[in-house]
């Protein structure tokens, strides 16, 4: 039986039709949401000029769908824990699909920044619970493989996003960055009402933590806003320095309320898993990066290469390629080594591949320094998940997914903030910094630090891992 049992480990066996189904549904859901991301960075040009306005004045494009996303992650890991995963997913691409042809419609800039924000309801109801699926539906090396299948979509996405938007905004409308959204949502929905059983926690209770909810939800806010507007505030303000102070004071709040409901939002008891720690402060670390790429490289190509959105978004293809096949392969290699070792290889990869960026002219170098970098981001974003979801119980996989895609998602929208404002600094002008290569060249290099720093800290401490939160009731899948 032993050996079986390790020919099985080693040798997994195949996903079936309707097991690839359930994967291609959770897959496609991860991918809309990414590419939507990343596809408005290059799209915002264009739609500033159709309503006649300032580009600086649509940052709530970008920044109040982060906003939501971040806020409400963990909330909707939970409730789909709660009143069932399939049906919170499903109820997430109703609302990202219909909100998606409001923002394609939109007749101006205030109608398309409030169905923005609304559509990350949407994405934040969809990000966490399409992994919490993949967890309950497959166990063992299968579900290490399945998840890295589902991240390398989302890795997928989120590089395609500037290509998908520079496209649209180049050969035809801004408007298409939303619509091209609508038939995928359709698709994702209909797999996952045919193919994906219901699963939930049956040990929950049903009363919602709505003090846990507001709590949180505000604290993010609060963080996400004094970060966003802290610029055009004063980043010594009384009006930053205010937001920021109520959004951790909130947080703390939170902290307190949890440790006293009888039915938390969020089971404190997963904090007490080293291995969990670890693998979510690193993933953090390593979508810092990955997101300081994908920002500050857009405008490097575009704004200090020259290249048109079109052309950039080409070159941007050799980091999918790099990521997304990193994120696929990381569930099969996380059959056979550490995570956290995997993990701190990557953002070496990352590391090196940054550096060198920043010391070529030659795009013909540029281009395969550029997937070596996405190699290196995607095994640190992918393994996050991998690691996390594989050390806690099945009954906790939405909050477990929940809390470490919200951290991931909070820390790249915070680092973005930062080092735009850092770029300024550096060029010396607003106007001109996004044009500015070494400017923009230093910022990246700090990247590479932070990668560094990360994989250094899972070397030096993430040695080991923790099993599973004991809880004696084990979750269960109802038709």
């Amino acid at each position: 039986m032993a050996s079986t049992d390790k020919l099985l480990s080693a040798h997994p066996p195949a996903f079936s039709r309707a097991d690839a189904l359930i994967i291609a549904a959770c897959a496609i859901s991860m991918l809309i949401v990414q590419m939507d991301w990343f596809a408005l960075n290059l799209a915002i040009p264009a739609i500033a000029r159709q309503f006649d306005m300032a580009s600086t004045d649509l940052q709530w494009v970008v920044s109040g769908y982060m906003i939501s996303i971040g806020a409400l992650m963990v909330t909707a890991g939970r409730l789909a824990d709660i009143f069932g995963r399939r049906k919170i997913i499903v109820c997430g691409l109703v609302v990202f699909g219909v909100l998606s042809a409001v923002c394609g419609a939109a007749p101006d800039e205030t109608w398309l920044i409030a169905a923005r924000i609304v559509q990350g309801v949407g994405a934040a109801l969809i990000f966490p619970v399409a992994i919490a699926v993949i967890s309950s539906t497959f166990t063992g090396p299968r579900q290490s493989r399945a998840i890295g299948i589902v991240l390398g979509f989302a890795a997928i996405g989120t590089a395609l996003g500037p290509f998908v938007g520079g496209a649209f905004s180049e050969y035809w409308s801004w408007r298409g960055v939303f619509f091209i959204n609508i038939p995928f949502c359709i698709v994702a929905a209909f797999l996952m009402l045919r193919y994906v059983g219901e699963t939930r926690d049956e040990t929950a209770s049903r009363h919602i933590d709505v003090a846990g909810i507001v709590a949180i939800t505000g604290g993010m806010v609060c963080i996400s806003l004094g970060f966003d507007r802290g610029e055009d505030w004063g980043w010594t303000s009384w009006a930053t320095a205010g937001t920021l102070a109520g959004g951790a004071a909130l947080l703390i709040a939170f902290v307190a309320i949890e440790s006293r409901v009888s039915s938390p939002l969020i089971d404190l008891r997963l904090f007490r898993n080293r291995a969990l720690d670890a693998a979510v402060i690193a993933g953090s670390l390593s979508n810092v990066v990955y997101c300081l790429v994908a920002v500050f490289s857009a405008m490097y190509l575009q704004q200090a290469r020259g290249l048109s959105p079109f052309a950039s978004g080409l070159v941007f293809l050799a980091l999918s390629a790099g990521a997304g096949s990193a994120s696929y392969y990381a569930g099969r290699l996380a059959e056979r080594f550490p995570a956290d070792r995997l993990m701190a290889v990557g953002m070496f990869i990352s590391a090196i591949g940054i550096v060198a960026l920043t010391r070529v002219e030659s795009l013909w170098l540029y281009t395969p320094l550029f997937l070596l970098t996405g190699v290196g981001l995607g095994l640190g974003w992918a393994l996050a998940s991998v690691a996390t979801q594989a050390v806690v119980s099945p009954e906790l996989a939405g909050a477990a997914s929940g809390v470490t895609l919200t951290s991931l998602v909070m820390l790249g929208a915070v680092s973005v903030a930062i080092a735009a404002t850092v770029l300024e600094l550096l060029s010396g002008s607003v106007r001109a910094a996004a044009s500015d290569a070494a400017a923009i060249e230093t910022v990246l290099t700090a990247g590479a630090v932070l990668a560094l720093a990360g994989a250094l800290s899972l070397l030096i401490f993430g040695r080991g891992s923790a099993p599973p939160i004991p809880i004696e009731a084990k979750a269960s899948r109802v038709s």
